[in-house]
């Protein structure tokens, strides 16, 4: 139903109405993408967002968007600390999910798509390097262990998390 073939046969079902009085093509792509989807009947919708779900809801409670157009897809930025917790690789369907992780300030640290390996492996020394940057944030030995939270030490500490 969503594949181009059908997509073409259906246009006027939900591409029409998106560019009804429009003179340009100047939507963003998931305006496409939402009108497409609003071809499916709502049990095929929900289907469809458990296997290939927008976002990733880190341990955390944070949500990052998922992104399935590059060519590592599927992939998510997400910072370090939301992770912890974690000792499992997230995955979209049989995929494992690219986890890009950054500091404290969003700068990129690491990609894998092997968590608990890199939980083991080279965490150790990138909790040392983040240690020396952002000395007033977690940096666990095993931080498959502890409990999720952005938050600084001390905030974390007092319980504001």
């Amino acid at each position: 139903m969503l594949s181009p073939a059908g997509l073409r046969a259906r246009a006027a079902e939900w591409l029409a109405p998106l560019l009804a009085g429009r003179r340009d093509l100047d939507l963003a792509p998931h305006r496409f993408a939402e009108a497409a989807l609003g071809l499916l009947d709502w049990n095929r919708r929900q289907a469809f967002e458990r296997g290939a779900p927008t976002h990733f809801t880190s341990p955390a409670d944070s949500r990052h968007p998922i992104d399935y157009a590059g060519d590592d897809a599927p992939s998510v930025e997400v910072r370090v600390q939301a992770l912890f917790g974690l000792d499992a690789q997230p995955m979209i369907g049989n995929t494992p999910l690219l986890l890009k992780l950054t500091s404290p300030a969003g700068r990129p640290i690491q990609s894998t798509r092997d968590l608990p390996g890199f939980w083991r492996g080279s965490w150790a020394d990138v909790a040392k390097d983040m240690k020396g940057r952002y000395p007033k944030h977690r940096w666990p030995d095993a931080p498959w262990l502890e409990k999720p939270s952005m938050k600084t030490k001390n905030a974390f500490n007092r319980g504001d998390n």
